[in-house]
């Protein structure tokens, strides 16, 4: 008996081991942790449960037959992240350059299963040099068996993709797939083909990081959803993420302990919109003051800046938050803007995380490259988005509301539950200036004439008490107030239930 203990010890040693003590040396010195050095450091301490540890690939090809180290270049299993279970898998560059076979799919797919049958989070740290070559057709079977189990988990279970180091060829499709995707800048790229290939077929000469490192991807593609200096930050920003995400479709976000009053009132949000309608302001001041304990987990940070995503907790609990941002672009809507939005805003209705979205926005961003680039479908997107979802939904107009820009962000016609106005408001069909010059065209050569028609239409519409006055709007409520009105409006639809006609799927303006 103790010699088959002595040889299990043995085994398991060897596993660990991954390629190598030179190879491990050699990881580090890239700046990078192991396979089972960042599972550590994402999971509780001891909490992580291993399957597979002594899976070898099959493949005899090449010389294979004599190279088989145990696990097959990839750590699988589960966990606890702040005690609520996750399954991950982790590649390891240290074997065979984490390169995916026919046995390291099935390793994946097996934990990517149990994570559907058992209602958990798949965080997946992606670290590989691509497909097997030496095992040919079978690596890229197995390629396709992972994208099918990301496809039957979308909307299911949360699905995290970290992408620690190279992620390249079909490999990319797989975390493309899931819901949120990190970077770490400089260790970690990815892109369908390389700069070789690249140079080869355009005669572009790029490096790998201006194709496909994280500075790209989360600034230029929408690719990434966060970027982060090294392995350590990345795998404690994903715990914070997971922290606030439901197991499942099945259960609720957890419901954290909270330390802020609920009826906190904010006096310095009644001076927060400037005195000029053309003065910008900061929303994410708003957002950080509604928020419990001022914490606010920013998605997509980089890119489309006019508008902010992200989640907060109200009384312990996740609510998603869409913000236009008047600091860029004045807030408008446009391409970029309503792809992202539209996206987190479907994973909190698949999730049933509440939203509350924060209005100013005086339109869709006008122009040539706009219209040629698709924006009546793209921001198509974002309400088809926001009228398909189901889940709890309360809006805050703080300024402009404008045109069909104001039916996209969350109006009552969308089916929002709560619609609020601050009394700085203004809910119109297009701008004052711009509206008078329509409608008074002939009295153009007249500016005095202009100008009071202009002040009329301001006194007459730039208000939100004509939409109060038909129900479009529920309150107009004092700025300080609105952490307080919120939370209680969010508590009142905790029950909520509303459910969309029977259909196998929709077809959402792709």
């Amino acid at each position: 008996m103790t010699d088959v203990l002595q040889e299990l010890e043995e085994r398991r040693a060897a596993a660990r081991a991954g390629g190598g003590a030179r190879r491990v040396e050699a990881q580090h010195g890239k700046g990078k942790l192991t396979a089972r050095e960042r599972i550590e450091l994402l999971l509780d301490e001891d909490s992580f449960e291993e399957f597979d540890m002594f899976v070898r690939h099959r493949a005899t090809d090449f010389g294979m037959a004599e190279d088989r180290p145990a696990g097959d270049g990839v750590v699988t299993g589960w966990g606890t992240v702040n005690g609520r279970m996750v399954y991950v898998f982790s590649q390891d560059f240290t074997v065979f350059g984490g390169s995916l076979s026919e046995t390291h799919a099935q390793k994946i797919c097996k934990i990517m299963d149990m994570a559907m049958q058992n209602g958990a989070p798949v965080i997946g740290l992606n670290d590989s040099g691509g497909a097997r070559i030496q095992e040919g057709v079978a690596s890229l079977a197995g390629y396709a068996e992972v994208f099918q189990r990301n496809i039957m988990a979308s909307g299911v279970v949360p699905q995290i993709s970290v992408i620690m180091g190279p992620c390249a060829g079909g490999a990319v499709y797989s975390p493309a797939m899931t819901d949120f995707i990190f970077m770490v800048r400089d260790t970690s790229y990815m892109f369908v083909t390389g700069p070789d290939v690249v140079k080869t077929v355009t005669n572009e000469v790029v490096t790998a990081e201006e194709l496909g490192g994280a500075t790209t991807h989360t600034r230029r593609s929408s690719v990434a959803d966060g970027a982060f200096e090294n392995d350590v930050e990345a795998l404690i920003e994903v715990r914070r993420l997971v922290d606030l995400l439901p197991a499942s479709n099945r259960q609720p976000a957890p419901v954290r302990p909270f330390f802020d009053d609920v009826d906190r009132i904010e006096p310095s949000l009644d001076t927060l919109i400037p005195d000029n309608a053309n003065t910008p302001y900061d929303m994410k001041e708003l957002i950080l003051k509604v928020a419990d304990e001022a914490d606010f987990y920013e998605i997509q940070a980089d890119f489309a800046k006019n508008i902010v995503t992200g989640f907060i907790r109200l009384e312990g609990q996740t609510v998603g938050v869409v913000a236009n941002q008047p600091m860029v672009l004045a807030g408008c809507l446009d391409i970029d803007s309503s792809r992202k939005a539209a996206r987190f805003v479907r994973f909190c209705d698949a999730f049933e995380i509440p939203i509350l979205t924060l209005v100013d926005v005086p339109g869709f961003l006008p122009g040539t490259g706009q219209e040629y680039g698709g924006v009546i479908k793209h921001g198509a997107k974002l309400l088809f988005a926001y009228g398909e979802a189901t889940v709890p939904k309360v809006t805050v107009i703080t300024r402009k509301a404008y045109g069909g820009a104001y039916d996209v962000m969350a109006s009552k016609h969308l089916r929002g539950d709560f619609n609020y106005a601050w009394p700085t408001a203004e809910i119109a069909v297009m701008g004052a200036k711009g509206a008078t010059e329509i409608l008074y065209r002939s009295e153009l050569g007249d500016p005095e004439k202009i100008a009071a028609r202009t002040r009329d239409y301001e006194d007459r519409f730039a208000n939100p008490f004509v939409a109060a006055e038909r129900g479009f709007i529920d309150e107009v409520i004092q700025p300080r107030s609105t952490r307080r009105r919120v939370c209680r409006a969010f508590a009142s639809l905790r029950g909520k239930k509303l459910q969309n006609p029977w259909k196998k799927h929709d077809n959402i303006p792709l």
